[in-house]
């Protein structure tokens, strides 16, 4: 009987540590509360990016991974670009912010 128990006691941990290692994030893979929060930092940073007179948020593009944010597109002016970094800075749980955006000035 001991030994019924203390096998189930094994397999009851295993299975535990499995779950733990199957939610955990890798260098190259996030866990599911990450993607969470890296969607509503997303959310968040294309909000703040729309709502500004200066970025409008036309053509650019944005990426969260980990608390990174990478922003890409085009912006038509430097200040555009500056001023679309800085909303992306600003937002609560931005850990870093990577500038993949191109200045597309009107022709």
């Amino acid at each position: 009987m001991k030994h019924r128990k203390t096998a189930t006691l094994l397999l009851a941990a295993c299975m535990a540590g499995t779950v733990v290692v199957g939610c955990s994030s890798t260098p190259t893979q996030e866990s599911a509360g990450q993607a969470v929060d890296d969607g509503v930092v997303t959310a968040k940073v294309k909000a703040a990016l729309v709502a500004d007179p200066v970025t409008k948020a036309h053509q650019i593009n944005v990426e969260t991974f980990k608390g990174t944010v990478q922003l890409s597109g085009f912006v038509e002016t430097d200040e555009a670009r500056t001023r679309a970094l800085q909303l992306a800075r600003d937002v609560e749980g931005v850990r870093k912010v990577k500038d993949a955006m191109e200045v597309r000035r009107g022709s």
